[in-house]
């Protein structure tokens, strides 16, 4: 008798304790939807085959997936059959200072990008007067008044100005070493090493999701590995990651992806490399061989992956192609060795001679017609945007190295081109890698207004929907499921992004709509400026920023913050 009053005690309780559980979801399902997305083809991000499904969105996250016909909702979005995806992931922006310009991103939210990582070696934050200085052209071109010094102060004036999409940011070891060590060709002592090293702890805090690191540009490549471990260290103590351009992507690729490794082991840190690439016609065919050396590292254990953006031209400053010594001291020393004649037939020297020693740009590249210019600042030269080497030497009259030197010295070294000097079918390779996200490796622009200026790198318009286009629907080199998962599970895997990547119940609803049939890139490298064609609907955190293909101008992104973040 007395066992079955303790029954029945437990029983009450237990239909007490249930019914706990249940009234709630009760009451929320009393509620309305912000809105329902009806008709979808639903990839999840996961790579798994599309299901078909109605996605119900409340507070800016998803709250149901399944038959949602009967709810009740504030807005309903017909999707007409289209995809349903995840919103891609930017493993490789470079819209720190141009989201400060025009924070709608529109060149990103047109391709679908939803989240932006940034912060390529040289970060955003910290700042000193030193840096300042350095970077005023690039302040005063774009008119922003840099008025902050730590993550913590930057990510406090993106918040209050309102941003479209989200984003999160490395610390770079080049901005570290500029703060304590300057532009100069220096070893750090054991006290300046520490002071790097606290630097990089207080970015961690402030919210960086790691430590990022780019070798090819001066003053990066003074760092020895043993310098790069201990930031990295640091960075992996806080649950960050170190991401890198590597010290070489040409002939010496194997050796830098040794040295990869090798700062992975001994650092204990997630790692991965930006816009994988074997560059420049002498290793051309290679790229099996990388696959193969970081598909055994991450047999034996070491956590590294990779991105891609999947042209054959890369991007960055024509100064790149001056030999790093020259480099030693900053801008104006590089300046003043480009206008001595005796240090400039040294350079000229170097860049004729095959090495193994840097990143000889010239000897990677079929010929200066490959090289084209993307952006100056000096107004004179604007006319030569949008034109290769070869066709400013025949304007100048000189030989093409000639006219290397002297575009720097008209322009402060500023320049930035588009360089051809990859394969496609070491593009496509890498492409194809399980292990390879995508990146755009270009800030946020416009066609319009300041940011409109530029000859962008099409990438800059149109990576992720020319994916779309070419590879999976012209070429068949990937399946659609696999190229959404590249664009959205597999980047916030790597970063952590909690609550990110995937369509499932309780994810924020960073969500794209479109017609793979027919979404397109129109940037080419004749016109670049031209927005990408196709996504129906963009939401950031459950609100369009694209609506029936028009943007809206609203601001719901957020500040992602790393795991070390403390408030």
């Amino acid at each position: 008798m007395k066992q079955s009053v303790t029954t029945r005690r437990t029983s009450i309780l237990l239909t007490f304790l249930l019914s706990l559980l249940i009234v709630p979801d009760a009451a929320a399902q009393s509620v309305p939807f912000d809105i329902v997305i009806t008709n979808g083809r639903i990839i999840d991000g996961t790579g798994s085959p599309w299901y078909s499904g109605d996605i119900g969105i409340r507070g800016g996250k998803i709250a149901e997936i399944g038959n949602l016909a009967a709810s009740t909702r504030t807005r309903t979005i017909d999707a007409h059959g289209q995809v349903v995806a995840p919103g891609f992931i930017d493993m490789l922006g470079q819209s720190e200072l141009t989201i400060l310009v025009d924070p709608r991103l529109p060149s990103k939210i047109y391709q679908g990008i939803t989240t932006e990582i940034t912060g390529e070696g040289e970060s955003v934050a910290p700042l000193n007067d030193a840096i300042r200085r350095s970077g005023k052209k690039q302040f005063d071109l774009l008119g922003i008044q840099p008025d902050w010094q730590t993550f913590r102060q930057y990510f406090a004036r993106l918040e209050k100005q309102g941003i479209g999409i989200n984003v999160a940011d490395y610390v770079g070891a080049t901005t570290i070493r500029r703060m304590v060590l300057g532009d100069d060709d220096v070893q750090p002592t054991s006290a300046q090493l520490e002071q790097m090293k606290q630097l990089v702890r207080q970015a961690m805090l402030d919210g960086a999701v790691g430590v990022s690191t780019s070798l090819e540009y001066p003053p990066a490549p003074y760092a020895k590995t043993d310098e790069l471990i201990a930031l990295a260290s640091v960075a992996s103590r806080f649950g960050g990651i170190y991401a890198t351009h590597m010290r070489s992507e040409s002939t010496a690729i194997l050796q830098s992806l040794d040295e990869v490794i090798r700062i992975a082991r001994e650092a204990q840190v997630p790692v991965e490399i930006w816009h994988f690439k074997v560059a420049g016609k002498p290793s051309w065919g290679h790229m099996p061989e990388a696959v193969a050396k970081i598909d055994a590292a991450r047999a034996a254990g070491v956590d590294i992956a990779a991105d891609s953006y999947a042209y054959t031209a890369w991007g960055n400053g024509l100064s790149a192609f001056i030999p790093p010594w020259a480099h030693d001291g900053g801008t104006a020393k590089l300046l003043a060795r480009l206008k001595d004649p005796a240090a400039r037939a040294h350079i000229r020297k170097d860049m004729l001679t095959p090495s193994d020693e840097w990143e000889n740009e010239w000897q990677q590249i079929p010929g200066p017609e490959s090289i084209l210019i993307g952006q100056v600042q000096n107004p004179k030269l604007l006319p030569l945007q949008g034109k290769t080497i070869v066709e400013v030497a025949k304007l100048w009259n000189k030989d093409p190295i000639d006219t290397i030197f002297d575009l720097l010295i008209e322009d402060d070294a500023f320049a930035s081109v588009a360089v051809s000097g990859m394969s496609e079918p070491d593009v496509v390779l890498g492409l194809q890698q399980p292990w390879v996200s995508i990146d755009n490796d270009s800030s946020g622009v416009s066609p319009a207004g300041i940011l409109g200026r530029e000859h962008a790198h099409p990438r800059a318009y149109g990576t992720f929907p020319r994916i779309l286009r070419k590879y999976v629907r012209e070429e068949h080199k990937l399946t659609l499921e696999d190229a959404i998962r590249k664009f959205s599970a597999l980047p916030s895997e790597r970063l952590r992004l909690a609550g990110r990547g995937v369509l499932r119940v309780g994810m924020w609803a960073d969500i794209t709509i479109f017609d793979p049939a027919t979404i397109r890139d129109l940037a080419t490298f004749d016109h670049p400026n031209q927005l990408s064609q196709g996504m129906d609907y963009v939401l950031v955190n459950g609100v369009p920023v694209i609506d029936q293909g028009k943007m809206t101008g609203t601001r719901p992104g957020k500040v992602l913050r790393g795991p070390g973040y403390v408030p």
